[in-house]
């Protein structure tokens, strides 16, 4: 299987381009709408449609866990979706969080800014100062959203394998080019290996949003994700209905099968340490 990312500056034709890129592979498509129609199969709809690509509110991110349970979520949802198999993803920080994989393919469409603006004007039937604010203001959320979700910055060349300029390349051209430098022999197929590698990955995903979720801030409780259904629980809990209770939501998560609880009482003693 394969997967290709394909992220956009606003203004750059970025969407059409991904689908269409989809469509002559027939590849599956997953932009936002698709992203949140398996985010509602998996029960997180409302969580994933509060997390947009920009930074979240300033009282949310400092004083709340709720920015962090709605990224692992869509980070659950993206790892889930690609373990289905080839895929295009568009945007939502699929660059990174497929970046590990050698079967996967990352482009980053790009435009001069005067461009850009000229095309926003055009299909929104707004002048020209409107637009560029537009814009500029969508530039400014992706790059908050990049700083908080992975702490990168979304415009640097190394994220990527392919960066277009759309400024004189058509939407064919730009689809043609991506699909040539995708088929090179460079782009190993993922084995069942990286299958399992997402499966583990959503799962501990899961379970870190259910934990923030819940409250369960232990620092010194680990979890092992074994294997797609499987979880181990080790280190330190204060009482014997924690260790309980620390199970029992593990056990709730979709996909777990099998919880190895090897969590231990910790000693009173240890308390002033």
């Amino acid at each position: 299987m394969y997967f290709i990312t394909i992220s956009e500056m606003l203004g750059t034709k970025g969407r059409e381009i991904a689908a269409k890129v989809a469509g002559k592979l027939n590849y599956s498509y997953f932009g936002e709408d698709e992203l949140l129609k398996a985010a509602g199969e998996m029960g997180f709809l409302p969580d994933v449609q509060k997390l947009d690509e920009k930074n979240p509110p300033l009282f949310e991110k400092f004083f709340t866990e709720k920015p962090r349970i709605y990224l692992d979520r869509l980070q659950a949802v993206i790892y889930e979706v690609a373990k289905k198999g080839d895929a295009v993803f568009f945007g939502r920080g699929s660059q990174l969080l497929l970046h590990s994989f050698d079967c996967a393919f990352h482009v980053l469409i790009t435009g001069s800014l005067e461009k850009r603006v000229e095309r926003i004007s055009e299909e929104k039937h707004l002048g020209k100062e409107m637009a560029e604010k537009i814009v500029h203001q969508s530039d400014r959320d992706k790059r908050g959203f990049f700083r908080f979700a992975f702490d990168k910055d979304w415009l640097n060349s190394q994220i990527y394998d392919l960066l277009l300029n759309t400024d004189k390349l058509s939407i064919d051209s730009a689809v043609k080019m991506i699909i040539d430098a995708a088929k090179s022999e460079e782009i190993k197929a993922c084995g069942i290996d990286s299958v399992k590698s997402l499966g583990k990955l959503s799962l501990q995903r899961k379970i870190e949003a259910a934990f923030l979720e819940a409250g369960m801030m232990n620092p010194n409780l680990f979890i092992d994700v074994e294997d797609i259904d499987s979880v181990r629980l080790w280190g330190l809990v204060t009482s014997q209905e924690e260790k309980e209770a620390v199970e029992k939501i593990v056990k709730r998560i979709q996909g777990v099968k099998t919880v190895s609880n090897e969590l231990t009482l910790m000693r009173a003693s240890m308390g002033g340490i």
